[in-house]
């Protein structure tokens, strides 16, 4: 009796308690690592494009590194010839990468707009140094569309929308810069950003002028929307000398209105 005691007392069933617990510890561990690592996955992905495009970073000696990106077309634009809100340019380009533009900048400090946005607001924001990622919405939809908004959410001098009609899927402008391509994985997209977004090195008019919103004159949640319509015989040309009541920049910010000074024409270079 004493011997039969003696092993009930020191006979332990098992913890099955304890190791459901740490079994389901273990599977909320698990799927937190995986859906980190899913969710995380684009960044890693772009840093690793990012890393890849650095030696396209400007430099003194290599001022406008997009020179050595095949496909890229340029023009010369003349900067600060602004127009009213109520106006339109009739632009050279689809999408226009330079030219007489809004008096108020497009809100540029890594912005994904999900609509159109007005064309002439959009162009002052490359004269600041921004680089601008439009996309045909009926051809970049889904991953694709993932895969070049991670290009810009969070990125400063970076911002993206949709351009209806666009001729080819995709097109990267900067000011003066223009890169057309049909494939969000073309690697030509962040050489491009690393050459000419904020490059201090003369390729834009204003450096050091700002991408943020300005209160009261452009709203990033809510901005004037992109007009497909074909402008009309009142629309603006290129040679355009300034609108009279209409604002010009001074370091960045909204200042002495334009005087109507005549503004040289654009010429394409080579």
């Amino acid at each position: 009796m004493k011997a039969a005691r003696g092993s009930v007392v020191t006979k332990k069933g098992t913890p099955w308690g304890t190791i459901i617990a740490v079994v389901a510890v273990v599977a909320l561990l698990g799927a937190v690592i995986t859906y980190y690592m899913v969710k995380s996955a684009p960044k890693r992905d772009q840093a690793d494009r990012e890393a890849a495009a650095a030696s396209y970073a400007p430099t003194a000696a290599d001022p406008d590194p997009s020179k050595r990106i095949p496909g890229v077309v340029t023009a010369n634009y003349s900067g600060s010839v602004h127009v009213l809100p109520s106006e339109r340019v009739a632009y050279d380009k689809t999408p226009p990468f330079g030219g007489p533009h809004d008096q108020t900048w497009a809100t540029c400090t890594g912005t994904v707009y999900p609509n159109a946005v007005r064309t002439e607001n959009m162009v002052h924001s490359l004269e600041h140094g921004a680089v601008w990622i439009a996309y045909n919405p009926q051809q970049i939809t889904g991953d694709a569309l993932n895969l070049l908004s991670v290009r810009v959410k969070g990125k400063p001098y970076t911002m993206m929308s949709p351009y209806p009609g666009l001729d080819k899927p995709i097109s990267l402008q900067s000011w003066g810069h223009q890169l057309k391509l049909d494939d969000p994985n073309d690697a030509r997209i962040d050489e491009f950003i690393a050459a000419l977004r904020s490059n201090p090195n003369g390729v834009y008019p204003e450096v050091g002028a700002s991408c943020d919103a300005v209160p009261g004159s452009f709203d990033p949640d809510s901005p004037p929307p992109f007009d497909p319509s074909k402008p009309g015989p009142d629309a603006k040309p290129m040679d355009y000398k300034g609108s009279t009541g209409a604002q010009t920049d001074q370091n960045g910010g909204m200042g002495q209105q334009s005087t109507g000074a005549p503004a040289p024409s654009t010429a394409p270079t080579k």
